[in-house]
């Protein structure tokens, strides 16, 4: 079973280090030039699914959540573009970014509160729901 089939299917994670491991074998089979919407409430692993695709694509700097910044750009085998869209409000903020400047292939293009500019996702974006179980243990199903 390929990483996409078990994500459609879902997977649970019971620590950072298997959500990690999840999202590094993942990263090893998306398309060379990526956009990956990470739905799911405050705390349920999307930066810590961003740290395990920054690894599979061979960053070493340490990958947090830019929340403050907005946006961080890390370089590996491609370019991982992590983009924090909680305090955008429309697209038209996220045009002032000017994010297509940093998208040069190969990349990864991986946005945490996607809701907030679900008018500029491009066609093609894969969407990863994440959430805790009443067991405490991760979640993560790929639409």
């Amino acid at each position: 079973m390929t990483i996409f089939e078990k994500l459609h299917a879902g997977v649970t994670t019971g620590s950072a280090a298997e959500t990690q491991a999840i999202a590094m074998e993942f990263a090893t089979m998306l398309p060379p030039d990526a956009t990956l919407a990470l739905h799911g409430d405050l705390g349920v692993g999307k930066t810590t699914f961003v740290q395990g695709l920054a690894r599979g694509f061979g960053v070493t700097d340490a990958v947090t959540s830019p929340t403050f910044n907005l946006c961080t750009l890390h370089y590996g085998r491609r370019t991982l573009v992590h983009l924090d869209a909680y305090r955008l409000d429309n697209a038209a903020q996220l045009d002032s970014l000017m994010l297509e400047d940093f998208l040069v292939s190969p990349y990864c293009l991986a946005i945490e509160w996607p809701e907030n500019i679900a008018a500029w996702l491009p066609p093609g974006t894969q969407h990863l729901d994440l959430g805790i179980a009443p067991d405490e243990r991760h979640t993560l199903r790929l639409r």
